[in-house]
């Protein structure tokens, strides 16, 4: 039976700046609309929490029940590793992804954007057979589009809309950055499990494209928020302390251009994590000072 302590590191804390960062990012936005409400603000946030736990209990159950997480490099799995029974982590997925659905939902209703149900049930959707169901698109190579659809453009611009009732330029290109910062994070995990991923026969995109593919496609996407940064200067020259996230990369961007692997680009998932969420901390703050 696994310990609380276990529990919470199958959860993936490290993985929450991913859920945090389109929030903050689009709250600054919301408050240069004008539009602001705490509540809804808060409840976007627990929605996004919540999201992000359920699919990392998910993808923790459906590759431990496939023996894809048999022999992982990374952080604890707790079906793979046997610490917790396939059906408790199943529960605990539901239990989020519910959790997720049902905040939604009140956040729907009370603002009247109706339409975002669609976008609430694609994202629990996405979030079930990114691993799960019988031909899980994350083994087909799809995973960054996922992420960077779901915790990028939707995250970032429902926080928005749902408050403002529009969104703007500025909201945008906040959704693109923490788009490719959170498809960032993903690309250095299938990085470092190409050798186990290509045994097993999962197709990441990673696998696809192979190791130095793989490099570069992981500093183009963290390049692209800074261009998102100096756009953003020439409408509110305060944005451009965004440029300030760029010393957390230093040591993860070595790390991928040095060729480190294995145990060695485990830290730069965390690092590239607390680099999106300093830029969208001081991104939104810059927005919503402006």
């Amino acid at each position: 039976m696994a310990t609380m302590t276990e529990w919470i590191e199958g959860a993936r804390p490290r993985t929450l700046p991913n859920a945090v960062a389109p929030v903050a990012a689009g709250v600054g936005a919301t408050v240069e609309l004008g539009a602001f409400t705490w509540w809804q603000s808060l409840l976007a946030l627990l929605v996004a929490l919540a999201l992000i736990i359920g699919v990392n209990f998910a993808n923790d159950y459906s590759d431990g029940i496939r023996g894809t997480d048999s022999d992982r490099v990374g952080p604890l799995r707790l079906v793979g590793s046997g610490t917790a029974a396939p059906k408790a982590v199943l529960a605990a997925a539901l239990t989020c992804l519910a959790v997720a659905g049902m905040l939604g939902l009140v956040l729907v209703v009370a603002s009247g954007r109706w339409w975002l149900l669609a976008m609430g049930a694609a994202c629990i959707v996405g979030a079930w057979f990114y691993t799960g169901g019988k031909r899980p698109y994350g083994y087909a190579g799809f995973g960054e589009i996922a992420v960077f659809v779901f915790f990028g453009l939707a995250a970032v611009l429902g926080t928005v809309y749902v408050q403002a009732g529009e969104i703007s330029l500025a909201a945008l290109g906040c959704a693109v950055a923490v788009g490719c910062f959170s498809t960032g994070v993903l690309t250095a995990n299938n990085l470092r499990d190409i050798p186990t991923d290509r045994t097993a026969g999962k197709r990441t995109l990673a696998v696809r494209l192979g190791d130095t593919g793989t490099r570069r496609l992981y500093l183009a996407l963290v390049t692209v928020p800074f261009v998102v940064t100096v756009a953003l200067g020439f409408g509110s020259p305060l944005a451009l302390v965004g440029l300030l996230a760029a010393a957390l990369l230093v040591v993860p961007v070595r790390a991928i251009a040095g060729g480190n692997t294995g145990p060695g680009l485990i830290p730069v998932l965390r690092d590239t994590g607390m680099a999106m969420l300093a830029w969208a901390v001081l991104t939104g703050a810059a927005l919503a000072l402006s």
